[in-house]
């Protein structure tokens, strides 16, 4: 590749696995148009589920026609400017939240879409939009208080640890679900009060004989059998919010054969409550705001998986790694 060519990631084709849909593109970097500013990436975070689900044809609010662009957020800095763009000027630090705008070296995106932060580093993928949504998902949808006891599935995760530190953050007794004593020991630095790894401990028994009353708020991002027990041991008016279901998304769906939840929801007035980010998009200017603001002030920590990922080549070994639940942290690939 010369400099002035870049390569993407595409979805040639729909496919029940990632690697199966994609090919690499090459193309020649492109030009402002007077609304635009041209990004070079330094950075992109990875979203295996998404990316698996959006290969298959299953994002229900997504309708596309192969080939499209693939990945979403990504910090970088600015090279060029159009001429109608007032707010941006080359060398500046930006982050795209846009899909498409991820899996690529460079992007061409209308000015209004770009938010500038302090320094393009892979921390920022952490929070935005990541940990937009693990606030939004704890805040609107599980209506998060203080003095309530708080389980984090996948609590190492790149969506998990920042759910985790928002929670103890209210005042609230955080249960952190992991799978390794890596992960494990993240979460202890991280001040989560009960480290459960579901691999050696027996979840169910555990949360019976510790929590008698009851968790009062779960964030799950895993489903299966972890959703099934987290259902099981839900509060009085407890609340359940599905934020993912990775345990799925590289397999078939499981076809359930166990009595319905509602009368485990009926008897307890709990629920169980699904999130999508899009359809809180009032939501995220406020989040991002305010979790930039923990970041800066040290009151938030952002842990960044440190398994190292280089180039667009180097994103289906990526998707991989984090769907098979090595990630400890938020998995991003360099450029």
């Amino acid at each position: 590749m010369n400099s002035s060519t870049y390569k993407k990631l595409v979805a040639k084709q729909f496919a029940q696995n990632f690697q199966s849909a994609i090919e690499i593109v090459e193309l020649p970097i492109p030009e402002p148009v007077p609304s635009e500013i041209i990004i070079r990436n330094k950075f992109a975070g990875v979203n295996a589920g998404f990316d698996t689900l959006i290969c298959r044809g299953d994002v229900s609010y997504i309708n596309l026609t192969p080939p499209f662009d693939l990945g979403v957020e990504a910090v970088g800095e600015v090279i060029a400017v159009g001429d109608r763009v007032k707010d941006f000027q080359v060398g500046d630090a930006v982050v795209t939240i846009a899909r498409g705008g991820g899996y690529r070296e460079y992007q061409a995106i209308n000015a209004d879409l770009a938010f500038k932060v302090r320094e393009a580093t892979p921390e920022i993928l952490t929070l935005i939009p990541t940990g937009i949504s693990a606030l939004v998902a704890l805040e609107q949808v599980g209506e998060m208080k203080s003095q309530e006891v708080v389980l984090v599935t996948a609590a190492a995760g790149g969506t998990g640890h920042i759910a985790v530190q928002l929670a103890k953050l209210a005042g609230n007794h955080v249960i952190g679900i992991c799978g390794s004593d890596v992960k494990g020991q993240l979460l202890r630095e991280l001040g989560c009060d009960r480290i459960i790894n579901y691999r050696t401990e027996d979840l169910n028994q555990i949360l019976k004989q510790e929590y008698p009353n009851g968790v009062n708020l779960v964030f799950d991002c895993v489903g299966r059998q972890i959703f099934d027990i987290c259902v099981d041991n839900l509060a009085v008016r407890g609340r359940l919010v599905v934020v993912g279901f990775i345990s799925e998304y590289a397999n078939n769906v499981d076809l359930v054969t166990q009595p319905r939840i509602y009368q485990k929801l009926f008897w307890k007035a709990a629920s169980v409550r699904g999130f999508l980010m899009p359809l809180y998009k009032e939501h995220m200017a406020e989040a991002r705001d305010r979790l930039l603001n923990l970041f800066y002030s040290d009151k938030l920590k952002v842990a960044v998986d440190p398994t190292k990922f280089n180039g667009v080549e180097s994103i289906p070994a990526a998707v991989e790694h984090l769907l098979n639940g090595r990630n400890c942290g938020k998995v991003v690939v360099r450029f």
